[in-house]
């Protein structure tokens, strides 16, 4: 089975104006698309429709009638001009007690052997908005580095002038994903996911679910608290670009 529960924390930094690090545990789900059925059924607590952790298609990119594999190979195609041959995996938060926040979903789009990565996909929501941006990345040549422009406003902290980083470790015993912001809006900041596999059995499950029974609420928790203690810092605050005027606290 290629589904697995991974296990690890999340890191956010930036030196500039002030220097604030933030760090806090966490578990994601990686769900081979093609397994979901034979990997829900056997957990009642984790399932594609309501449970304690609920995988929902329409959480994700796309329309909601078609399945979230083709989905993502079809924006791959729209944006890279090919299409995957092959599975399409996902490295995401469910729903925990109903509630959904996914500051980014990665999904790892393979070749028909299974093993040969293809593409990445960023799956980017942002709050309060509750938009959501997808990057695409073409990973044929092997490449896991790739730059590009910010296309997509996610924190108030941060504008738009600048240029994010991407660094893609495999899926494997670890996985690590880090971004950094290059650019005059940059801030110096950076973020990154340092992870370790786990079999998705019964007993992991339960444990990371019971040691951390509130994940989603701890995701947009830590990202509130963060945005609070860089607004009492008087950090300078970016509207969205819908009105893109540029303020600070007064």
């Amino acid at each position: 089975m290629n589904s697995a529960l991974y296990v690890g924390h999340v890191r956010h930094a930036r030196r500039q104006p002030v220097a604030h690090e933030l760090r806090w545990p966490l578990y994601m789900l990686y769900l081979d698309l093609a397994e979901l059925p034979q990997v829900a059924r056997p957990w009642p607590l984790f399932g594609t429709h309501p449970a304690l952790l609920w995988f929902r298609r329409a959480d994700h990119s796309g329309d909601p009638r078609v399945p979230l594999a083709d989905a993502i190979r079809g924006l791959v195609h729209e944006r890279l001009g090919f299409t995957p041959s092959g599975t399409v995996r996902v490295l995401t938060h469910p729903r925990t007690f109903g509630l959904a926040f996914n500051p980014v979903s990665f999904f790892y789009c393979f070749a028909a052997d299974g093993v040969t990565l293809e593409a990445i996909v960023a799956e980017i929501n942002n709050t309060p908005w509750n938009q959501r941006h997808c990057y695409v990345f073409d990973a044929r040549d092997g490449a896991r580095t790739f730059e590009v422009a910010k296309a997509f406003h996610i924190s108030p902290f941060l504008g738009m002038d600048l240029t994010h980083r991407f660094r893609f470790g495999l899926p494997e015993a670890r996985l690590g994903v880090g971004v950094e912001n290059l650019g005059p809006d940059g801030a110096g900041f950076t973020a990154g996911l340092a992870l370790e596999r786990r079999p998705l059995r019964g007993r992991t499950l339960l444990a990371a679910i019971f040691g951390h029974p509130f994940m989603t609420l701890s995701v947009l928790l830590g990202i509130y608290g963060h945005a609070l203690a860089l607004w009492l810092r008087r950090v300078p605050y970016h509207r969205h670009p819908d009105d893109a005027r540029t303020t600070s606290p007064e």
